[in-house]
């Protein structure tokens, strides 16, 4: 487990020359973990990450049908992201366990150091603690094989379409992005509408297929199954 910062950010004195000096270093900083960044690590296991609300319980349908859906995939050999809270996140992080009878997949937990702190949920097996949102999106993206989108909030919206715009300019590759639920469908509809079919065209039509639209967690895992199967045939 990796330990939470404790220390606070802090002001230095509004000197010109401080700040140059502040700016600069932070510039390279950010240029190595640039350089860093194009080495993505490759786990022996595929990787799903799922993002969701932190809100839904365990009475909820959808809780249940993440956790279906995750079980199936740990069962077939898959490490399970999240971000490591409640809600649609501990319903990944469960299925996972579920399924993982025989111990050879991970469940992650990627979280984010808040004032309203959630906790981590009692089925991650690794947690990772970021202080920004910037970094821990960025941890995710290092990390993951496939993304599943499942109904969710602001900070949900704010993963997908993370995501969505990395693959449109060809950051990322070859990545699976699946949205389940209406809200996500509508918000793809809205995309088509308006970035593709109104007066000025602000995306091209390719960019708004990016977000696979699926009615059901078997039809995300038959997605995802065939990648799986193209995943391993390609370390054969």
């Amino acid at each position: 487990m990796t330990d939470a910062p404790e220390r606070p950010d802090f002001s230095v004195c509004d000197n010109e020359q401080t700040m140059k000096i502040v700016e600069s270093t932070l510039y390279s900083l950010w240029s190595a973990a640039n350089e860093l960044a194009r080495i993505r690590p490759r786990s022996p296991r595929f990787r799903v990450t799922l993002f969701g609300s932190s809100r839904i319980t365990e009475g909820d349908p959808t809780y249940r049908e993440v956790v279906e859906l995750c079980r199936r995939l740990a069962e077939r050999g898959c490490d399970i992201v999240t971000g490591g809270g409640p809600g649609l996140m501990q319903a990944a992080n469960e299925g996972e366990r579920l399924g993982d009878r025989a111990g050879r997949t991970r469940s992650l937990g990627i979280r984010v150091s808040l004032p309203f702190e959630q906790g981590v949920n009692p089925f991650v097996e690794q947690v990772y603690f970021h202080r920004s949102f910037f970094t821990r999106l960025h941890h995710f993206v290092r990390v993951s094989d496939a993304f599943v989108v499942v109904p969710g909030g602001i900070g949900t919206t704010l993963e997908l379409l993370m995501v969505w715009q990395l693959l449109q300019v060809r950051q990322m590759s070859g990545v699976p992005l699946l949205v389940l639920g209406s809200m996500w469908q509508e918000l793809v509809e809205w995309a088509r509408r308006h970035m593709v079919g109104g007066p000025t065209r602000l995306a091209s039509p390719e960019d708004v297929e990016i977000p696979v639209c699926v009615r059901s967690a078997d039809e995300a895992f038959t997605i995802l199954a065939a990648r799986i199967d193209e995943s391993e045939a390609g370390h054969v």
